[in-house]
């Protein structure tokens, strides 16, 4: 039986970071055309909205020529946050939805953001579909979307502000209201060798990857009371605080993970 812990560092990563990894190593000629909608959409349905050349929603697998004369780097994952925008191509619609959504691929002159559907079924099941919606971006998109941290600079950053947010847990004795929070933490500073990333990527990219997916699954889980908790509004916010420094070094390790150049 899997620990608590285990659990909670059991992460798949965001959409948008697959769609830009498998579609940037597809486009370097690393991996078939054949498999790339796959390995984004998994177990899911993946539909693309207003594709240029398209008058309805088409299968993901369907939309993908349109990136076809697209090279590995004009294809770049952009993970802004309010304050923090760095990647986005200026104000507009896509900016602003971006900004809300958290995540967006810039694709040449085409930004993507996806957006997750629930549906229910006549007999009460239900289901969810991702729907990846298509915007123009202004002409210099492309090289807004170019200023990220490199794999070094990114994992130096990220396992400075992960010592310092383990510390700060510690002394907010967050083993008392999250438990599986701390257990999952100190698992990330194990050594972990596993990746997620297709063909391309260097091992740094891929270490920086694998440990920056797993800690997006560990702060979604630190954002929430355990059920039945004592947690009360000012421990939130110092819980907040503690969490803030790691979550922007996170996101700017999987935007320079995934945006890292290729290698044959």
């Amino acid at each position: 039986m899997s620990s608590p812990a285990a659990g909670a560092v059991t992460l798949a990563p965001r959409r948008s970071s697959r769609f830009v990894a498998w579609v940037r190593a597809w486009r370097a000629g690393l991996v078939p055309y054949d498999e790339v909608a796959e390995e984004i959409a998994g177990d899911e349905e993946h539909l693309v909205s207003d594709a240029p050349g398209t008058w309805t929603d088409v299968p993901l697998r369907d939309a993908l020529p349109t990136l076809a004369k697209l090279s590995p780097d004009e294809i770049r994952l952009v993970l802004p946050a309010p304050g923090d925008p760095r990647g986005l191509p200026g104000p507009g619609d896509f900016a602003g939805i971006a900004l809300v959504a958290g995540e967006a691929v810039v694709a040449g002159g085409i930004g993507l953001i996806p957006q997750v559907r629930t549906h229910t079924s006549g007999s009460g099941m239900t289901f969810e579909t991702v729907l990846w919606r298509c915007y123009p971006l202004p002409a210099d998109a492309s090289a807004a979307s170019l200023a990220s941290p490199g794999a070094a600079e990114a994992e130096a950053e990220l396992a400075s502000a992960l010592a310092e947010t383990t510390a700060a847990l510690t002394r907010l004795d967050v083993a008392q209201w999250r438990p599986e929070l701390a257990g999952a933490l100190a698992a990330l500073r194990r050594p972990d060798g596993t990746t997620d990333l297709p063909p391309g990527f260097d091992p740094r990219a891929r270490r920086l990857f694998a440990r920056a997916a797993v800690l997006d699954r560990v702060l979604a889980l630190a954002g929430h009371s355990a059920p039945g908790g004592a947690i009360n509004n000012h421990e939130a916010q110092q819980r907040d605080a503690a969490l803030r420094p790691l979550t922007t070094a996170c996101r700017q390790a999987l935007v320079a993970a995934c945006n890292a150049p290729l290698r044959p």
